[in-house]
């Protein structure tokens, strides 16, 4: 059996205010070749379809029209939602929807319940917060840890009956590279899970992380098949394709609509040397050293460089520019408690940083549940 493992399609997200829809509806027709020419029979995502709990309509149809053309080429197709969805929202009609095809695994009280495709089990362990399952399901703690394992411990118990299984989970596993682009999922300020939490199944199909990785031979992170921040820039991105039995993988490289690019130097020598002239239709971020801040060096750089998204400047030789605080990629508690840093001239203390901590988390639950 051949399975593509993809994850983190976040439709309907932007790149520093630049529409990324058009290149996610590429990457879908891309999916769609490789789907045909590889002769794959289940596609899996690992959730984070959608950027946000209310996806933009057209983010809606392209999906709509991604499963649609999915189900077309006969394979089956097994989705779980992440944290940036709304499992309600996405999980509506699951059971009708089941019979085209096309599984949505929202429910975290369905993770058990496999899909079954020629004796091959599918679990779908959408996105677990903690504070939802830890009643439910009488968990020790509430902590990424405690309710993975409770997952996975349920599907140990029932995988033996299947030739093989394949495990799809969204989570941040210990030892996981992250980029500026992933959202903080830290309860009590701990996002990770460890990497034992997935043994006794065939080949787990991880979500979350925006970059390909490879936790073991049999554990893997797909990453996002778009950059969504400078920090990807790195990057290769794609799918993996996995044959189930010998335990082949190969990586598929997705298109690239438009590559991202970081620069930095002085901006005379940025806008005269042909050291750039391959990077002048990239999406980039600048960094200027020049000692004095140059006039206008926004418009002077769009006009050899007219894609240039993001600018900053740390001089060389001179007192530092202050800058802002970066935002983008850092957790939601630590801006927060930087800010009353910043405006009280003190820390928060313990009791405040906790109470802060707890409303954050409070509001992340309140999404997941939209």
């Amino acid at each position: 059996m051949r399975i593509l493992h993809t994850s983190d399609w976040h439709l309907g997200r932007s790149f520093h205010r630049e529409s990324l829809l058009e290149g996610q509806a590429a990457f879908i027709d891309h999916l769609i070749e490789t789907v045909r020419a590889e002769r794959v029979d289940v596609v899996v995502v690992s959730g984070d379809v959608y950027d946000r709990a209310l996806p933009p309509v057209d983010a809606v149809a392209l999906c709509g029209d991604a499963l649609r053309r999915l189900m077309g080429t006969g394979a089956r197709t097994v989705l779980i939602s992440g944290n940036h969805d709304s499992a309600r929202r996405l999980g509506f009609g699951a059971d009708l929807i089941d019979a085209a095809g096309v599984h949505l695994r929202t429910d975290p009280s369905r993770a058990w319940e496999p899909v079954l495709v020629d004796d091959v089990a599918f679990y779908g362990i959408p996105y677990l917060e903690p504070e939802l399952v830890r009643g439910p399901w009488e968990l020790p703690d509430r902590s990424h840890t405690a309710a993975l394992s409770h997952a996975m411990a349920h599907i140990r118990a029932d995988a033996p009956r299947h030739r093989h299984s394949v495990v799809l989970a969204h989570a941040f596993v210990t030892g996981g590279e992250a980029s500026d682009s992933e959202r903080d999922i830290s309860v009590g300020g701990v996002a990770h899970v460890p990497l034992s939490a997935f043994e006794g199944v065939d080949y787990v199909a991880l979500g979350h992380l925006h970059g390909r990785q490879r936790m073991s031979e049999t554990v893997r992170y797909s990453g996002s098949p778009l950059a969504y921040s400078f920090s990807e820039v790195n990057q290769k991105k794609g799918s993996w394709l996995v044959t189930l039995g010998s335990m082949e993988v190969d990586f598929v490289p997705a298109p690239v609509p438009r590559p991202i690019g970081r620069l930095r130097g002085l901006l005379e020598d940025l806008l005269t040397s042909s050291a750039y002239d391959d990077v002048e239709d990239h999406w980039l971020q600048v960094i200027l050293t020049d000692p004095i801040r140059p006039k206008s060096a926004m418009d002077r750089l769009r006009a050899r460089f007219p894609h240039t998204l993001a600018l900053s400047f740390e001089p060389s030789g001179g007192a530092p520019v202050s800058q802002p605080a970066r935002l983008s990629g850092r957790p939601e508690a630590e801006v927060a408690l930087d800010f009353i840093r910043e405006v009280r001239g003190e820390p928060a203390g313990p009791d405040e940083e906790d109470l802060l901590r707890q409303a954050i988390e409070a509001a992340r639950v309140k999404e997941t549940m939209a």
